[in-house]
């Protein structure tokens, strides 16, 4: 029994370990927590919660049913329900585990040696739990060693405290949190970094880009597409080496420029390459084609019954709608075979299947941009509200409509013959078996997230890929930057940002309570452009150290090239930002110059900022109408950065080197294989 139990303990102890990533603010569903408004009876929470009332009554009655024989036991099995409750209770829990906790991590002063918590009470809260309920007795215990037994008293299966909380105590560092019996407070003491005096920038291309993606293989090779249909493999220099971007125009890895609708909002908007693309060759390419010039281009139209849209009223003009054009996934593979895939130099121009089709009711907002998940390996599509001005239909908060949402889609997985039979889908592909509405049967299945206008440029934070982040595009007054949750609502088009907004016709009024409202963004009346026009470009969390005061602060921009902004948050993993605008100029050693001067225009630009791209030493760049540009370090423009010194800045780095100080990939591997021979060793000694 005690060997079991012992190896138990290990697994647990593994389990906690091998998350090397801290999180934002999320329930235990990967949800976003919601503002209640009001006191709930039984869990009390207040403020930001994971429970509304229902799940307030089922934690109650659990609690009820234990019977607990000693009341100072009850109040903190109490606490311990109902972390459930706190906002960052998939912390709590490490949902993310292949091994789903009943219990949260409790903190324990014998392995959290750094934590961050207030008070020594705090971190032996684990010790304080055993000490009080040891003797007492407890029906279904959530502390039982398995599901048969019934009332017990945790003497009759830990022998002692360091036994106990080997398994259910944990520590706070590497930022993850643990309970202590009261919500979760984080740190907000620490010094903050230094604050950045200015961005610097070095143009190592002068041509127009949409898209960039660094070379999977981790080289320092990355793909660079164009809106007309092109997908380039080009080389980067060493950041000061005084190089340009290897680039051969005439020899492109892949060419649709016969198949690509290329428009003022209609192109090649999206480029993901496979999680395994160098054992399979795969990626997907997002674009619109025009059904009357391309054949095989049709596909459902998103104006239909089902979303009460008569498409005979969206438009007088014949001959662009409705649904002349559509945003359309395609599946590619590259020339060549296994082992040699990632070398690849180019793709082959057939399409293996067509994953995705959409007709689009408007010739606007329908953002494009793929992107696998980091961690879960699945497709996201970033889908705007279709166009017209306030989402005409509301097609954005519409439950049948994939519009104006962030899709998710298996395409590992063939459709099952269920979804095929009912024309559930939109394509060739599988549904997520933890999309949020997999069950719901009155919402589409593909959706993760819903109420976007138009969301231009998302990304994955390299360093905590639980920060899944995302700008979208504003109507009048705001552009906005969202952390993208499961099951997400934010709000427009009853909200424009964190404004109510009022469409001509219909009734866009929501719950504030459960809407999501954003991370940062800014006023049109910020930006110094023509007539307060405004359209915010997405950017990436920096975690290169090229620029050291530039480090985990979000980067993004406004579309018409004169304002750069960072997101800075504070207190880490808390999810709360403020945002300030950054000046910038190009250092005056760049590989090619830099005219930043529009005549009207006082403040620098580049021209038009379409979009942001990271490499495989997260160096950030920004793809312009202008050129390609890529942050430096901030002395090279005159900057100060007090950090910035030899040892993370300026030293020549080789093809695939990291310049960031977050772990290597699978340091969480690493430190687990580590801890399980240790703890093997530990268990032979027994």
């Amino acid at each position: 029994m005690e060997g079991c139990i012992q190896i138990a303990a290990i697994l647990l102890i593994l389990v906690m370990y091998f998350d090397p990533h801290s999180s934002l603010p999320l329930c235990t569903d990967s949800s976003a927590p919601f503002a209640a408004n009001h006191t709930l009876q039984f869990c009390s929470s207040t403020g930001a919660t994971c429970c509304d009332d229902a799940d307030d009554l089922q934690l109650k009655k659990q609690f009820d049913s234990m019977n607990i024989s000693d009341s100072a036991c009850a109040s903190l099995l109490k606490s311990i329900l109902c972390a459930r409750c706190d906002q960052f209770s998939a912390q709590l829990f490490r949902v993310d585990s292949s091994a789903p906790r009943e219990v949260p991590v409790l903190c324990n002063s014998t392995i959290s040696k750094n934590s961050t918590q207030s008070n020594q009470a705090a971190r032996d809260f684990c010790s304080t739990v055993w000490t009080t309920c040891r003797n007492a007795s407890v029906f279904d215990s959530p502390f039982r060693a398995s599901e048969n037994s019934s009332s017990i008293k945790l003497t009759d299966i830990w022998r002692s405290q360091a036994d106990f909380c080997n398994v259910y105590g944990g520590a706070s560092d590497d930022g993850l949190t643990c309970f202590s019996g009261e919500p979760v407070a984080l740190n907000s003491t620490a010094t903050p970094a230094a604050a950045p005096s200015g961005l610097c920038l070095e143009k190592i291309a002068n041509g127009s880009y949409l898209n960039m993606v660094a070379h999977p293989d981790g080289s320092n090779r990355a793909f660079f597409s164009n809106q007309q249909g092109k997908i380039w493999l080009a080389t980067i220099p060493e950041e000061g080496s005084g190089g340009t971007l290897f680039l051969d125009e005439a020899d492109p890895f892949l060419d649709l420029t016969d198949e690509v609708h290329y428009d003022v909002e209609f192109g090649m908007l999206g480029v993901a390459f496979h999680p395994n693309f160098a054992e399979n060759g795969r990626f997907f390419v997002s674009f619109n084609c025009d059904k009357e010039k391309t054949p095989g281009c049709g596909g459902r139209c998103a104006c239909n019954s089902d979303v009460d849209c008569d498409p005979s009223k969206l438009s007088t003009n014949s001959t662009e709608q409705p649904c002349r054009f559509h945003s359309v996934i395609a599946e590619f593979s590259v020339n060549g075979s296994a082992p040699q895939l990632s070398s690849a130099m180019n793709a082959k121009p057939e399409e293996v299947r067509r994953i995705f089709t959409m007709g689009l009711p408007f010739t606007g907002h329908h953002g494009g941009q793929i992107l696998f998940g980091p961690e879960d390996g699945y497709l996201y599509l970033m889908m705007g509200d279709g166009g017209g001005t306030g989402d005409p239909f509301n097609f954005a908060q519409n439950k049948k409509s994939l519009l104006g949402k962030i899709l998710r889609f298996d395409v590992d997985s063939f459709p099952s013959a269920k979804e095929v039979d009912q024309s559930e889908l939109w394509g060739n592909y599988s549904i997520p078996k933890n999309n949020p509405y997999i069950d719901d049967e009155e919402m589409q299945k593909e959706i993760w997230a819903l109420g976007l206008r138009n969301p231009w440029r998302c990304s994955f934070d390299s360093a905590r890929p639980s920060y899944f982040i995302c700008a979208d595009v504003g109507q009048d007054r705001y552009e906005e930057v969202d952390l993208i949750t499961r099951g997400g609502n934010y709000g427009w088009r009853a909200y424009e940002g964190p404004y109510v907004y009022k469409p001509s016709g219909g009734n866009a009024s929501l719950d504030a309570a459960r809407l999501i409202f954003p991370a940062v963004g800014y006023n049109h009346s910020e930006v110094n452009v023509n007539e307060g026009s405004a359209s915010i470009t997405g950017g990436y969390f920096y975690r290169s150290m090229t620029d050291p005061c530039m480090h985990g602060r979000y980067l993004y921009a406004d579309l018409y090239g004169g304002s750069i902004w960072t997101g800075t948050e504070r207190p880490a993993n808390s999810g709360n930002f403020s945002s300030s605008k950054v000046p910038f100029t190009c250092a005056r050693d760049s590989p090619l110059s830099c005219s930043f001067t529009v005549p009207g225009n006082p403040l620098p630009s580049l021209s038009y900022i379409f979009s942001f791209g990271e490499d495989n030493n997260r160096d950030v760049y920004l793809l312009a109408n202008s050129g390609v540009y890529r942050v430096v370090r901030a002395s090279r423009c005159g900057y100060m950065c007090t950090t910035e010194n030899d040892s993370t800045s300026g030293v020549a780095r080789g093809p695939g080197s990291s310049s960031s100080s977050s772990p290597p990939k699978n340091s969480g591997v690493l430190r687990g294989l580590f801890l399980l021979v240790f703890l093997m060793a530990l268990l032979l000694l027994f």
